[in-house]
């Protein structure tokens, strides 16, 4: 860590003065929308007693049933000293103990971006949005499914870059199928780093390239910034049922130990990873959560962690995972007032959907996945755009249109202003009976941002419609994606602090070979 201390403060200085002045002046400016902060009351589906229930029932899961830290042994080390009873992998957390180790996370924390216009506030009653995670393949109208390569990873950090509602560059955006497997961690680290400026996620997939991001984040903020300051995020799924795994515990273990933010999230296909009933896998969701937001602060206490529940219904005809339905809903509203009553972060929903396309299906189910989302709480939401066919493709076109949709978030989330100007009677009293309101002070005061807009759907008379080719949606959306990647301009980053990463990259590459398992 010593020479990446040395590399990020010693280069730093380049580029500064004249240059810098010069550069500020001459760099494109990207409008993103802070962070939503609700004015809207969460919606909830539990009362007092099935609250209690449920968080009795998740203790004694803990207690008697116990959960599995496999393939670390250090884990069960650490789960022995705090007071645990630990079995060959297993371990059982005598009641109360998970809930009183929990209390150390913080309620709410910043990640900080390298512009600091585009730091985020996780917790409390905000929502930061973020792109869709994971999927290995991408869609788009011309070229239809396909594996996903680096291209398209850097063409959807742009994107997300240059979309307003978005406040946050995700992580795997999509995976790059045509880079190795140990390798390509550090180009998609490096594309977040370089091509946006707002916060990102780290790389999760072996405690190695965990370090390798908090190693680069150090070259990009400073090591000393990075050790007292949260600047990425990182996505742990809990093995479910009731297992955490040594990938995934040894990243958590490299993030927390540098003070950099985890997401614990249990990964629950209702029906087949925990019970069909909705009460069951909230039993679960939550004892998973408790399980692995107290490891955390076992390695160190006060670390900033989001507790999450990603959590779908499955389709007992075909097996495949579904999403928008009811039961979700359940869940995702049960899980936030758990969450809130431990005083954590919540991640939760996103624009989920099964279908192949970004048609029907998809817009019926995602706008079910957001809208709960919103009502139910959730600080961070993952997947908030791009999401197609269970998770599987990342699309171009839903991207843009999902992105689109996230401003009625932010303006529903605004809720009703009751001031002066929110009352109108100014405008009541200038109007009077059988007059319009088109051209009364009040409405010329306020037309511009009374009503949130689409910057996508087409609100044109047929007849305008049909002469420009009476596109549809999908049309639209691949319209967009080409004009916001050919008007994309590099945000300004010191030169210096660029060659460190592209020096850090080429050199982490050239010291292996590569792996495509």
């Amino acid at each position: 860590m010593a020479d990446v201390a040395e590399a990020g403060t010693g280069r730093r200085s380049r580029g500064g003065g004249g240059a810098a002045r010069r550069a500020e002046r001459t760099a494109v400016s990207v409008e993103t929308a802070r962070f939503i902060e609700r004015n809207i009351p969460n919606f909830e589906v539990l009362n007092e007693e099935a609250l209690q229930i449920i968080e009795h029932n998740a203790e004694t899961v803990l207690e008697e049933i116990g959960v599995n830290f496999v393939e670390n042994p250090e884990a069960l080390e650490r789960w022995k000293d705090a007071g645990a009873d630990v079995q060959g992998e297993r371990v059982r957390i005598p009641r109360g103990l998970a809930r009183q180790l929990c209390a150390t996370a913080p309620k709410t924390f910043t990640q900080h971006a390298r512009n600091p216009e585009r730091n985020v506030e996780i917790g409390g009653r905000n929502l930061v949005l973020a792109p869709v995670y994971g999927p290995p393949f991408v869609r788009d109208a011309e070229g239809g499914r396909r594996y996903a390569t680096i291209e398209d990873f850097r063409n959807f950090v742009k994107l997300g870059y240059m979309s307003k509602w978005l406040h946050h560059s995700g992580g795997t955006v999509c995976e790059p199928t045509d880079v190795a497997v140990n390798k390509r961690h550090l180009d998609m680290l490096h594309a977040h780093m370089t091509l946006s400026d707002k916060p990102f996620m780290g790389s999760v997939t072996a405690p190695e390239r965990a370090q390798d991001s908090v190693d680069m984040a150090s070259l990009l903020f400073g090591a000393d910034f990075v050790q007292n300051n949260t600047v990425m995020t990182s996505l742990i799924n809990i093995n479910s049922p009731l297992t955490f795994d040594g990938i995934m515990m040894g990243a958590l273990e490299v993030y927390a130990r540098n003070n950099q933010a985890a997401i614990v999230s249990p990964f629950i296909v209702g029906g087949a990873m925990a019970p069909v009933t909705v009460g069951g896998t909230l039993t679960q969701v939550l004892a998973e959560i408790l399980a692995g937001v107290s490891y955390s602060q076992l390695i160190r206490k006060g670390a900033p962690v989001i507790a999450g529940a990603f959590v779908t219904s499955i389709d007992m005809n075909s097996g495949a995972p579904t999403f928008g339905t009811p039961e979700a809903s359940h869940i995702t509203y049960g899980a936030g007032q758990l969450v809130r009553r431990l005083g954590l972060p919540y991640r939760s929903a996103g624009g989920f959907c099964g279908s192949k396309l970004p048609d029907a299906q998809a817009a019926y189910e995602s706008a079910n996945s957001l809208n709960m989302g919103l009502m139910s709480g959730v600080n961070f939401m993952l997947h908030a755009c791009g999401w197609l066919e269970g998770g599987l493709v990342s699309s171009y076109e839903k991207f843009v249109m999902d992105a689109d949709q996230l401003g009625a978030l932010h303006h529903f989330a605004k809720g009703v202003a009751l001031d002066a100007n929110g009352q109108g009677m100014d405008a009541i009293r200038e109007v009077g009976p059988g007059g319009h309101y088109l051209g009364c002070e009040h409405t010329q005061a306020n037309f511009k941002d009374a009503f949130w807009r689409s910057d996508l759907l087409d609100y044109k008379p047929f007849e305008t419609w049909e002469e420009e080719g009476a596109r549809d949606t999908q049309a639209l959306a691949s319209a967009r994606v080409r004009r916001l990647l050919e008007t994309y301009r590099q945000p300004e980053l010191d030169a210096g602090i660029r060659e460190s990463l592209d020096d850090y990259v080429a050199r982490k590459k050239a010291s292996v070979p590569d792996a495509f398992l």
